[in-house]
C-alpha cells in the first residue's frame, strides 16, 4: 500500500475516544481527561513532558524530578459513538469524565487535575 492510502485509510479509521489517565506510580499522583483522539492525546502529553512544556506545571515538576519511567499512560474508559454523522460526543465525554473524576479524585495531593468549580 503507498504512503497516500495509508495515510487515507488513518484519516477514515474512527479514533477510539474515551477517558484517560497520567499515573505518576512513585507518588500516585494521576491526571484524568477526555479526548475523542485518545492516541494522540497520550502522545501529546508524552512528547509536552519530554519536551519540558506540558502545561500542567506540577505534573512537568514530577516528571523532571522522577523521570519517565515512572509514568503510565493509560486508557480508562472507551466511548462507542452511535451510526450517526450528526453524533456530537462531547456530552457525553463530559459525562464519562465526571464520573471518573468522582471515582479516583485526582485532585490537591491525589492528583494533577484541578478541583472543578462547583455548580452554583
Amino acid at each position: 500500500m503507498d504512503k497516500k492510502a495509508l495515510a487515507r485509510e488513518y484519516k477514515e479509521t474512527p479514533r477510539p475516544m474515551g477517558v484517560y489517565q497520567v499515573r505518576n506510580t512513585v507518588n500516585g499522583k494521576l491526571l484524568v481527561g477526555v479526548s475523542v483522539d485518545l492516541p494522540s492525546i497520550l502522545n501529546r502529553h508524552r512528547a509536552e513532558l519530554r519536551m519540558g512544556g506540558h502545561r500542567n506545571r506540577e505534573l512537568q515538576k514530577d516528571w523532571a524530578e522522577f523521570g519517565p519511567e515512572a509514568f503510565e499512560f493509560e486508557i480508562l474508559d472507551t466511548l462507542t459513538p452511535p451510526e450517526r454523522p450528526d453524533y456530537d460526543p462531547k456530552d457525553d465525554l463530559r459525562a464519562l469524565e465526571e464520573l471518573w473524576l468522582d471515582k479516583l479524585s485526582p485532585f490537591d495531593e491525589r492528583g494533577y487535575n484541578a478541583r472543578p468549580k462547583s455548580h452554583a
